[in-house]
C-alpha cells in the first residue's frame, strides 16, 4: 500500500525540484566562475556571521591583548607567531580575526545602506511611475540632480552635516546610522528610475486598467500588482549596490568619517595599517585590503552573473 505524504512536504518538494530544473540554476551549475564566486561570497558572509565563535582571538577584549605581541609578521614569516597567521597589529591585535570582526561591521553597513536605498527607491519609483504629472517630474528632476554628483560626495556631504548637528557627544553612538543614511540617500536613484521605467510600461497593461475599473485601491495595485512585476531588475541593481556599498563605507571609514575606532570596519584597519605600510609592517593594511578586493570582487561577479541569468536577451 502506498504512502500517503503530507500535502506540505509535496509543495516543498515541487519547489526544490522546480528551481534545479529551472534555467537560472542550469545557469549557475554552467559556470564555474559564478560558483566560485558564490563559494567566497558564502564564506566570507559565514566568516563575519559567526566571527565571535569561530575567530581565534578576540580583538575587543582588552585582557587578551598583550602588547609584546605588536606588530608580528605572519606565521609564515621569520620571527613569526603560530598563534597569529597573518600576523599581529601595532597593538597586538590578531590581524585575521580583526578581518573578520572588520568584514562583519561592513557588511552590516552595506546591507542596511542597500535596504535603505531599496525602500526608498522603489517606494518613490512606484509613485512616480504610477502617478506621472508634476511629481514624477519633481521626483526625476531630484534624481537627475543627484546623479550630477559622486555618490561618494554626497555620502560625505550627509555625514558632514549630520556631524555638525548632532551633539559631539553621540558621535560614536549614531556613526553606524549616520553612515547607513548616508551611504542609503547616495543610491536610491539607480532603484527609482529603474522601477520608474518598469511601472509606467506595467500601469497601461490590461490586469492594472481591470483593477482599476473594480475599484481596486492605488496602494493595492501599487504593492499586489505592480510591485511584483518590477522586481526582477531591483533584485540585480541590489547586489551590485552591495559591492558598491561596501566600498564607499570602507572609503568614509578609511577617510576617517566612517565608524568609530573602537568598532573597525575593513576601511578603518585598512586606514590604520596604512600608516605603518612604509614601516615594513605591510601586513596590517595589505591583508585587509585583500580582503576587501576578494569580497566586493565576489558580490560584483554574483550581481554580472544574475543580471544575464534574468536577462532571456542575454541566456
Amino acid at each position: 500500500m502506498a504512502e500517503i505524504q503530507p500535502a506540505g512536504s509535496n509543495r516543498v518538494g515541487d519547489r526544490l525540484r522546480r528551481a534545479i530544473e529551472s534555467d537560472i540554476w542550469f545557469s549557475f551549475t554552467r559556470s564555474p566562475v559564478t560558483m566560485l564566486s558564490a563559494a567566497v561570497t558564502a564564506i566570507a558572509f559565514l566568516a563575519a556571521l559567526f566571527a565571535p565563535w569561530i575567530a581565534p582571538h578576540d580583538p575587543f577584549d582588552l585582557a587578551s591583548i598583550d602588547l609584546l605581541d605588536a606588530s608580528l609578521p605572519p606565521a609564515w614569516m621569520t620571527d613569526g607567531d603560530p598563534r597569529f597567521l597573518l600576523g599581529t597589529d601595532d597593538q597586538g591585535r590578531d590581524v585575521f580575526s580583526t578581518i573578520m570582526f572588520g568584514a562583519r561591521i561592513s557588511l552590516v553597513v552595506g546591507f542596511a545602506s542597500v535596504l535603505f536605498s531599496l525602500v526608498l527607491g522603489v517606494g518613490l519609483g512606484l509613485v512616480s511611475g504610477y502617478a506621472g504629472g508634476r511629481l514624477d517630474a519633481f521626483i526625476m528632476r531630484v534624481a537627475d540632480v543627484q546623479l550630477s554628483f559622486p555618490a561618494i560626495l554626497i555620502a560625505l556631504l550627509i555625514d558632514g552635516v549630520a556631524r555638525s548637528v548632532l551633539p559631539r557627544d553621540h558621535h560614536d553612538e549614531l556613526a553606524f546610522y549616520v553612515l547607513v543614511f548616508a551611504i542609503g540617500v547616495s543610491g536610491w536613484v539607480q532603484y527609482a528610475r529603474t522601477v520608474r521605467g518598469s511601472t509606467l510600461v506595467e500601469k497601461n497593461k490590461e490586469y492594472v486598467q481591470a483593477a482599476r475599473v473594480i475599484g481596486i485601491r492605488r496602494s493595492t495595485i501599487l504593492l499586489r500588482h505592480i510591485l511584483p512585476n518590477v522586481t526582477g531588475p531591483v533584485l540585480v541593481i541590489a547586489t551590485i549596490h552591495l559591492a558598491v556599498a561596501i566600498i564607499t563605507e570602507a572609503t568614509l571609514s578609511f577617510l576617517g568619517v566612517g565608524v568609530p575606532p573602537t568598532t573597525p570596519s575593513l576601511g578603518t584597519l585598512i586606514r590604520v595599517g596604512n600608516d605603518f605600510l612604509f614601516s615594513g609592517d605591510w601586513w596590517i593594511t595589505i591583508f585587509p585590503g585583500l580582503a576587501l578586493v576578494v569580497l566586493v570582487l565576489a558580490v560584483n561577479l554574483l550581481g554580472d552573473w544574475l543580471r544575464d541569468a534574468l536577462n532571456p536577451k542575454l541566456r
